[in-house]
């Protein structure tokens, strides 16, 4: 590959792929404004670490300060948009096999137009009893005070985040598509993920087992970006269109 133009690097690569699978972390959505984990803690929430709202003790412990907590990130998402490179993966996706796996808890690439999109940390928006396991569709509200009790199930259980928190198994049907979707790619691309968090950041490793030529397209270094082929030093919003506009006047 050449050293001087991996964005044609790329695009060579990306011509004759059947295949293409796409992983997205936390930068593809920090283009949209979204309020990374920690950033979350502005006003009444200061005082919090998220790191100890975001675990099944916690909920156990005080449901009601972690729903809240929750509710005010989802009404956080709700103000912000999907970005351009939402908006081109969706496209792709209508002229090409383009697979979608994010590590991303929101719903911009939904909104973008994307579907049959796997979460492999969970969503936001999927939320479910915390007893019997049924999905709910819980109302998107920003608290005023730090605390909110949590819906009730008809089982008697509590509605929590569909999200996977800290100490929790990643929800096994989705891993297993991801794995499949990097297993069956013949390029993986890597977008806007620092490749720290496991067992995600083991698909791009799975996908070159399998022979698929390996894209990261991140302004940063990362912790997989020595074993990319190709890696374009920019981000999603202004390096996914120009691919997918060159990729779809091929015709």
């Amino acid at each position: 590959m050449s050293a001087t133009d991996p964005t044609s690097d790329a695009i060579e690569t990306l011509r004759p792929a059947n295949t293409v699978t796409v992983l997205t972390g936390a930068g593809m959505s920090a283009e949209s404004g979204v309020p990374t984990f920690r950033n979350v803690q502005t006003g009444l929430w200061a005082k919090y670490d998220p790191m100890t709202l975001a675990t099944p003790e916690a909920w156990e412990d005080d449901p009601a300060l972690v729903w809240a907590w929750y509710q005010r990130r989802r009404a956080m998402l709700t103000a912000v948009e999907p970005n351009a490179g939402h908006q081109a993966l969706a496209t792709w996706a209508q002229f090409a096999d383009v697979r979608l796996v994010t590590q991303n808890v929101d719903d911009l690439h939904e909104r973008a137009g994307s579907s049959d999109v796997i979460h492999v940390h969970g969503s936001l928006f999927a939320c479910r009893c915390d007893t019997c396991g049924r999905e709910h569709d819980a109302e998107v509200s920003d608290p005023e005070g730090d605390r909110l009790p949590p819906p009730q199930c008809e089982c008697g259980g509590h509605v929590r985040p569909g999200v996977v928190w800290f100490g929790e198994m990643l929800p096994q049907n989705a891993f297993t598509e991801a794995t499949a979707r990097a297993e069956a790619c013949d390029v993986f691309i890597l977008v806007g993920t620092s490749g720290v968090v496991y067992p995600a950041a083991g698909l791009p490793h799975i996908a070159r087992g399998a022979g698929a030529t390996i894209i990261e397209i991140n302004p940063d270094e990362t912790d997989l970006s020595d074993a990319c082929d190709i890696t374009i030093r920019s981000t999603a919003a202004v390096a996914l269109p120009g691919l997918v506009d060159v990729l779809a006047s091929d015709g």
